[in-house]
């Protein structure tokens, strides 16, 4: 005789001991009439802990999707506009590739965030190595070094001239603080350092991006199991 499940009220099955559809433990207790107080019966099977991670398996789906996530989120790929779908489908695809490996147990959300952080962790580091090896061949193997610095200064020109506009409209009056930065951005180091920044943000929006998606692909696969049941 199937009996309700306390937390989701879907039925389990006597000889279970976690519902199938949420993964809580179902605590069975037998009484016997004649010895006095019920006695908790001995659980036949392990019951997972929902919110814990076998790494070894988890690793490896993280792998096999953090590669082709970070090849297309990185700023060599043509496709990288999209790096942060890219991201959320691989912790998603990840967390549902784990989930369908561990059986007919469930995972958190925490537990698929942390599995997220993983994916995103591996394929943001990837897409930053392209990006920066990317950027280091098209200045020196293909000698677009005068074409790179040409774009930069007149990004630097236009920021310089923003920045002169928006303290004038403030009533500061600027004491060459702004053309002292303006000159450090157009230095060697001020350009490195400034896409260097600008793709480590990129790149933490994208591991942000894989943690929401390790979390929606756990509640997606706790509501899947639900609907089987």
């Amino acid at each position: 005789m199937e009996i309700p499940c306390s937390r989701c009220h879907q039925p389990v099955e006597p000889e279970s001991c976690y519902c199938p559809a949420c993964g809580l433990p179902q605590l069975v207790y037998s009484s016997d009439t004649e010895n006095g107080p019920a006695q908790q019966e001995t659980w036949t099977e392990a019951v997972k802990d929902a919110g814990a991670v076998d790494w070894r398996p988890a690793l490896r789906v993280a792998m096999l999707l953090a590669l082709p996530a970070g090849l297309l989120s990185s700023e060599a790929s043509r496709a990288g506009v999209l790096g942060l779908f890219w991201m959320v489908a691989a912790a998603v695809w990840a967390v549902r590739l784990y989930g369908r490996a561990q059986g007919p147990g469930w995972i958190t959300m925490g537990a698929g965030a942390r599995i997220g952080l993983v994916t995103g962790m591996m394929a943001a580091a990837l897409a930053f190595s392209i990006s920066g090896i990317g950027l280091f061949v098209e200045r020196f193997a293909l000698h677009q070094g005068g074409a790179i610095d040409d774009q930069w200064r007149l990004f630097a020109d236009e920021v310089f001239q923003r920045s002169q506009q928006f303290y004038a409209g403030l009533g500061v009056q600027d004491h060459g603080q702004l053309l002292v930065q303006r000159n450090l951005m157009l230095s060697p180091e001020g350009h490195a350092g400034w896409v260097a920044c600008d793709i480590a943000i990129w790149e933490g929006f994208l591991v942000l991006f894989a943690v929401a998606g390790g979390a929606m692909g756990a509640r997606l696969l706790t509501r899947s199991r639900r609907s089987q049941t």
